[in-house]
């Protein structure tokens, strides 16, 4: 067991997380010197903080990222606790993009892109020394298409460790411990729930266990419902980081985490019963079980954000105003 999934599985997931981690820092570097900008001036309603939301969380591939610079922003003053309502929204709805690239089975694709990343990464490093050349090595161009390397670095080791991951579905699946979950995921699809959350709280990544699922259900190895249950439970777990990160901050920031909490946590609850329906309509837009699962994770989180989006507008959260200047 420890060679055929353990050791495979922790493999996968360093890569796997390796080409997320690359992915994010090189676009924060790009974006950063405008987001906190951005989210500073363009979060007035909050319908405007859904759209910054989605739009920099599909930029930065990760809405723990956005969640996070949120409440730093508001532990540091920089934005009111109301303000970052409708950001919250929008990063549950930028995420989809990930578990969509995911979905498209781009595994074979991994391998060329990483020659090509590196292709262009040397290029920069060549021009870069280019001594006779100042020109073009004070350009600005220069410093985006390096940036653009390591983030096509870091999506071709995404693949890659979801290749891994994924690859472990067969010895996973003889496995007793999977055996037992199934059976009990077969009395109650909550067990799926709970598993979600507690899996994506332990590594800090939805998107890892949500590609992990896709795999499972691409194999046969567990059922699309169960899979479903998996992910709306993937959803609550992603608000861990959003509350460590809180600790110790203002009262204001917290308020943001635990916003967070009860939009996942809510909207997890409200769609368990509806996982039947969920199911069919995936069904009904796509033919691949793995796609099933990344547009049932996008429906959800769609979903959930315009259902809470009205609830942004109440005047309690007006008032809470002046406490998020003054905490």
């Amino acid at each position: 067991m420890v060679q055929t999934i353990l050791i495979p599985m922790l493999l996968g997931f360093s890569v796997f997380m390796s080409g997320m981690k690359l992915m994010e820092l090189a676009l924060h570097r790009m974006a950063g010197p405008y987001l906190t900008r951005i989210l500073e001036r363009s979060t007035a309603t909050p319908i405007h903080g859904l759209a910054i939301g989605t739009v920099t969380t599909a930029f930065l591939q990760s809405s723990t990222a956005v969640t996070v610079i949120a409440i730093g922003m508001v532990n540091a003053g920089l934005l009111t606790f109301p303000r970052t309502l409708g950001i919250i929204l929008g990063t549950n709805i930028g995420t989809c993009i990930t578990t969509e690239l995911i979905g498209l089975n781009l595994n074979k694709l991994s391998l060329p892109l990483l020659i090509i990343s590196i292709g262009l990464w040397l290029t920069t490093a060549i021009f870069g020394e280019l001594k006779w050349f100042p020109a073009i090595r004070s350009a600005s161009w220069l410093t985006s298409l390096r940036f653009s390397s390591v983030v096509l670095c870091g999506f071709a080791l995404l693949l890659t460790g979801m290749a891994m991951m994924q690859g472990v579905g067969p010895a996973v699946q003889e496995s007793t411990f999977f055996t037992w979950f199934l059976d009990k995921a077969d009395d109650s699809l909550w067990w799926g729930l709970a598993a979600g959350a507690i899996l994506t709280a332990a590594v800090h990544s939805s998107a890892a266990v949500i590609g992990i699922i896709m795999g499972f259900v691409t194999l046969g190895a567990m059922p699309i419902e169960l899979g479903i249950a998996v992910v709306l439970g993937a959803n609550i777990g992603t608000c861990a980081t959003a509350l460590l990160a809180s600790v110790g901050g203002t009262k204001a920031g917290q308020y943001v985490a635990w916003s967070h909490v009860v939009l996942n946590a809510g909207g997890a609850l409200l769609f368990m019963p509806f996982i039947g329906e969920l199911e069919t309509f995936s069904a009904w837009i796509s033919s691949s079980n793995a796609t099933q699962i990344a547009h049932t994770q996008t429906i959800f989180n769609v979903l959930s954000s315009l259902i809470a989006l009205p609830f942004c507008y109440l005047g309690i959260f007006r008032k809470l105003e002046p406490l998020s200047k003054h905490t």
